[in-house]
């Protein structure tokens, strides 16, 4: 038990999360062969086969189920006890690490941004765009903007806007095809929706559209991708106001009418959030992004 290092129950969790040595190796980082070794380490220094190999990969045998639970909790004791460390960190400049959705990070923060570099010039910006959740715990990120309100303990939120929504189209699609002068009439075109995400089929369904996803012409459930085929005239879609009054080759329909807005949530750990350099970083995100809300180019 005493040769039982974190290396290597860093690498059996990986390998039990993701189900194979190639996708733990690059989540890790690191080598296949390297990753087997570790987890042969394992094995011999417990005098137990954690895993069946498989054609398909690696699964966890039944002693391996049992360890996995007590190995989770071993990593989440070393990420409370990094968070700590770090939220000592009383340094106005470094890194900060920022994650948000793919669409907020494209159009929302570039500007935010900008400024903060020019006012904190010592501060230093990680920006991972992705609609996945990163893990807080872990130092995944130090600040993350999410559409939701996140339920993790030893977080620190806080509601900072909602940022509404809009239906828009490309004007060369609407020369093309016409411009709906009515809901019904909006709803016999072609629009522009998500693949295996059902969130914009559940919203238009509880404004009584009764649509599926044989509904949407074209669809892709990548954000920033989804956006650019609503602007090049592949039909009508939903976004947020500010990506499309920003965009001039689109136009806005029906902007009296009332979409549900998306909520945002600055969330970073209690730990961290103390930290200088995190803390002007969330007050300029909590300045920042309601003012795109309140910007008449926007509004």
């Amino acid at each position: 038990m005493s040769q039982i290092d974190w290396t290597l129950i860093r690498a059996f969790l990986a390998v039990a999360e993701e189900g194979s040595l190639s996708a733990a190796a690059r989540v890790l980082s690191a080598s296949q062969p390297t990753l087997g070794r570790q987890v042969r380490d394992m094995e011999q220094a417990l005098a137990v086969e954690l895993f069946c190999r498989h054609a398909k990969g690696l699964s966890l045998t039944d002693i391996g189920h049992r360890i996995f639970p007590a190995a989770q909790a071993m990593r989440d004791a070393a990420g409370e006890i990094a968070l700590i460390a770090a939220g000592e960190d009383d340094r106005a400049s470094g890194t900060v690490r920022l994650t948000a959705s793919v669409i907020v990070a494209h159009f929302v923060l570039p500007p935010i941004l900008a400024r903060l570099r020019d006012t904190e010039p010592g501060i230093e910006i990680d920006l991972v765009a992705t609609d996945a959740s990163e893990n807080l715990l872990f130092r995944e990120a130090d600040i993350a903007v999410r559409m939701y309100r996140p339920e993790q303990l030893d977080v620190v939120t806080r509601h900072v806007c909602d940022l509404p929504l809009g239906i828009f189209a490309a004007t060369s699609y609407l020369d093309r095809r016409g411009r709906p002068e009515t809901v019904e009439d909006m709803l016999n075109h072609d629009w522009v929706g998500y693949d295996r995400s059902d969130l914009m089929i559940r919203g238009m369904r509880e404004m009584g559209w009764p649509v599926t996803r044989d509904f949407f012409a074209t669809r892709t459930d990548d954000q920033a991708g989804n956006w650019q085929l609503v602007a090049a005239g592949c039909g009508i879609g939903i976004a947020q106001v500010a990506t499309g009054q920003s965009d001039p080759r689109v136009e806005r329909l029906f902007p009296e009418m009332g979409l549900p807005a998306l909520p945002v949530w600055l969330t970073a750990h209690e730990a961290m959030r103390r930290v200088p350099r995190v803390s002007r970083v969330w007050d300029a995100l909590a300045e920042g992004i309601p003012a795109t809300v309140r910007s008449p180019s926007v509004s």
